[in-house]
């Protein structure tokens, strides 16, 4: 019904349309709505079982290929994971041309859910995901006499997975459906339980990695003049199965690596909006808890954040591009090194006293928290913090290998201090924003007043000439300078710590996200922990790294718009 899914979640439903979900185990409830809460309950607990077993089940194949390749094969891991994504395949078209057509089937729409930059995120990532496929079908077809054909199956189902998941969440994601709960709570679940599976084999699978790297050692070793006998017992399974000597092999080898975090990045992205989603089932929003209008983002009265922030983002471009032009043309040298880790160690202090000043001046402020239910915002506190692990983890162990090995080497010591800053960082940018998603917004003076009246003459349908509504928005704006101006400098602090912390958290999230990733390439902690390990471990936290910058982004500019 088009009808109703276009109709403002702030317009009044009428009850009779309203769906209540019931559920067996409650039949004998003695109200409607207390029945009606019980089987909420009770089918999110449902379809959490459900997503528990199908993580635990796809965890125990990943962990058995891992350590027991013989009876438990990563073709038999994407085989498993091809079903899931075909199963969700079905439930997202049946979503998409049955539940979400049947009439009331949308009463309401969630405006803080979906936001269109992790919409537009989904969409980038998807496409970034949908060529390394591409690049992985091109490798694996070149290679098709010593590869499975299964590795050209799976990405192909993948493509097609991504495709319509990003068409689902890109329209369908303020979505509070109110038929068919159980049915949908499962499938947004089962879509959940997919993705985190795939972010799990992107984390622990380096195959291919490890092909190229044993090309790369076989080239070394065949110019150093030494047997290929040396090889670890891993590099000589991959050598029956070399890239030819080929432009195209090497793009496609080149590509892969290349977008590699992006396909862990887009899994992540999917599994908060559907969580979202999954909250939202069979939620009623009430038409008073809606603001009547947005925020608008605004470059009013902001000047020094501003101007630092750009500054920060020209200083490391060029610092990324100098490291990238190293990368590509040969082994970074040990004086990029030294540039890269001292642009941060210069950027991480600034990012963390800004956040510090912006959070006691939230302490100083008397603004109301916002108490109100709200599945997004909780969803961003926890990613926040979830997403921060990664960067703090991996800090922790790059300590743990510096300090055992060589600490007072000047590298050493800038990657000993970047990684302290990092952890700092983290968390006093965690504080500052989850403490301003918590604000109510303020609204300026005289706004209020000419808010109600116009919305008294629009009910009375009163007629007011032109002249005496220029005068009355002439007066609101004039209150509403006045106020700004003398009043709320600690408004006007808190939009340039925020304008500031959005460049710097933008580069930080470029950086890493297109190609520089000196913690994996300098061979220190590479070397201290072994290539596998520190695989994993770059691979788990990396992609939580970038998707920290992503979503601090977002949050910062949430309390940018309602200081």
């Amino acid at each position: 019904c088009h009808h109703c899914k276009s109709r403002s979640a702030s317009a009044p439903t009428d009850t009779s349309k309203i769906h209540y979900e019931k559920f067996w185990l409650y039949r004998h409830c003695s109200s409607v709505q207390q029945r009606d809460r019980q089987a909420q309950k009770a089918g999110q607990l449902f379809s959490g079982l459900l997503a528990m077993n199908v993580v635990f089940l796809g965890s125990a194949f990943i962990s058995s290929m891992i350590f027991n390749q013989v009876a438990i094969t990563l073709a038999d891991v994407w085989i498993l994971l091809s079903i899931l994504k075909v199963l969700c395949l079905f439930w997202i078209i049946y979503y998409l041309l049955g539940t979400s057509r049947q009439p009331h089937a949308v009463l309401y729409r969630d405006s803080h859910a979906g936001a269109i930059w992790i919409r537009g995120s989904v969409l980038l990532f998807g496409m970034c995901s949908i060529l390394l496929n591409v690049f992985h079908i091109g490798y694996s077809t070149i290679l098709i006499h010593c590869k499975s054909r299964v590795e050209i199956v799976f990405p192909s189902i993948g493509i097609l997975f991504i495709c319509t998941q990003a068409y689902f969440l890109w329209h369908h994601s303020k979505d509070c459906i109110q038929v068919q709960h159980n049915f949908t709570r499962c499938g947004l679940m089962l879509t959940i339980a997919t993705n985190l599976l795939l972010w799990l084999l992107a984390v622990t699978n380096d195959t291919l990695h490890v092909e190229i790297e044993s090309q790369l050692r076989e080239v070394e070793q065949r110019f150093a003049g030494k047997a290929p006998s040396s090889h670890p017992h891993w590099c000589n399974e991959t050598t029956l199965c070399t890239c030819p000597n080929t432009t195209i092999c090497k793009v496609f080898q080149k590509g892969y690596i290349l977008l590699y975090p992006f396909n862990t990045e887009y899994c992540l992205v999917c599994c908060s909006v559907l969580y979202v989603m999954w909250k939202n089932v069979g939620r009623r929003i009430s038409h008073h808890h809606i603001p009547h209008t947005k925020p608008k983002f605004k470059l009013q009265g902001v000047v020094i954040g501003p101007l630092l922030g750009t500054v920060a983002v020209v200083i490391g471009a060029c610092v990324f591009m100098m490291y990238q032009i190293q990368a590509t043309s040969l082994a970074p040298s040990r004086q990029v090194f030294v540039i890269y880790y001292s642009y941060y160690i210069v950027l991480l202090p600034l990012m963390s006293v800004g956040a510090v000043i912006g959070t006691i001046i939230h302490a100083l402020e008397k603004k109301e928290l916002d108490t109100l239910k709200n599945p997004t915002r909780s969803l961003d506190v926890v990613l926040l913090m979830g997403a921060a692990l990664g960067q703090i983890g991996m800090s922790y162990f790059s300590i743990v290998a510096l300090v055992a090995t060589d600490p007072r080497d000047l590298l050493n010591s800038l990657i000993l201090f970047y990684s302290i800053l990092l952890i700092f960082q983290n968390i006093t940018q965690n504080v500052f924003v989850i403490d301003g998603l918590h604000r109510r917004r303020v609204t300026p003076p005289g706004k209020e007043e000419d808010t109600k009246e116009q919305n008294h003459e629009a009910y009375s349908q009163r007629r007011v000439s032109v002249l005496e509504l220029g005068q009355e928005i002439r007066k609101a704006s004039l209150s509403y300078i006045y106020t700004y101006s003398h009043l709320s400098w600690k408004r006007r602090v808190l939009r340039e710590i925020s304008f500031f912390l959005v460049l710097c958290n933008i580069i930080l999230w470029i950086m890493p996200t297109f190609g520089a990733h000196p913690v994996f390439e300098n061979g220190m902690e590479r070397s201290f922990y072994g290539y596998s390990t520190w695989f994993v471990i770059v691979n788990f936290g990396l992609p939580l790294g970038v998707f920290y910058r992503m979503h601090s982004v977002g949050g910062l500019l949430e309390v940018y718009v309602t200081a």
